[in-house]
């Protein structure tokens, strides 16, 4: 694992949420600008994801945003970021933000940021990247998505080693502190099938 310099954010897209989860992207966001530490998302100016971007901006930081086409065409994108790119698909999109990043934190979403967590908790399982992944659980919004882990592993379909793909923080300083440090030992991706 290197450094970590580059961290990309998972976060939802709409605004209609409750003020803990906007707080929570600010704060996020506003500490990435401070620590110098650069943003990769997916390229919104709506919801979480343009509090985020728009903290870290404000707090001098760098903000790496990628949209694909079929979004920026809905008018959504953000266009006052460090860099913008408008690529063909989501695969793209997504393929990109994992280049560009050393870390990833999950801040509160929905479909799109589960997709993106579970994608990105899966490959690391199969050992395709060591990077770190932590999810922010402010106010317990992520304790069902624990509780499914839980329940995949009590039902025999993963592995009690598959909680150390991520870390979980309950707050901006307890993730930053969890991004610091190397990824847990994963489950070798052969034990799943045995």
């Amino acid at each position: 694992m290197s450094v970590v310099q580059s961290i990309c954010v998972y976060c939802g897209a709409s605004s209609r949420v409750d003020e803990t989860y906007k707080t929570v992207a600010h704060d996020f966001g506003a500490e990435l600008g401070r620590r110098r530490l650069q943003m990769v998302y997916g390229g919104g100016r709506v919801g979480l994801m343009g509090i985020c971007a728009d903290a870290a901006l404000a707090a001098g930081g760098r903000v790496v945003g990628i949209i694909p086409q079929h979004l920026q065409s809905l008018e959504v994108g953000h266009g006052g970021l460090t860099e913008f790119h408008v690529v063909d698909s989501m695969h793209s999109r997504k393929r990109m933000m994992v280049d560009r990043s050393d870390a990833f934190a999950v801040l509160p979403g929905g479909l799109g940021t589960l997709d993106e967590t579970f994608e990105i908790l899966t490959w690391r399982q199969l050992r395709l990247h060591d990077k770190p992944v932590v999810l922010v659980n402010v106010g317990g919004y992520w304790d069902p998505l624990l509780a499914l882990v839980d329940h995949m592993i009590a039902a025999g379909f993963a592995q009690p080693g598959h909680r150390g793909l991520f870390a979980v923080a309950d707050g901006v300083e307890a993730a930053f502190e969890a991004l610091s440090r190397a990824p847990g030992e994963s489950v070798p991706p052969e034990t799943k099938w045995m």
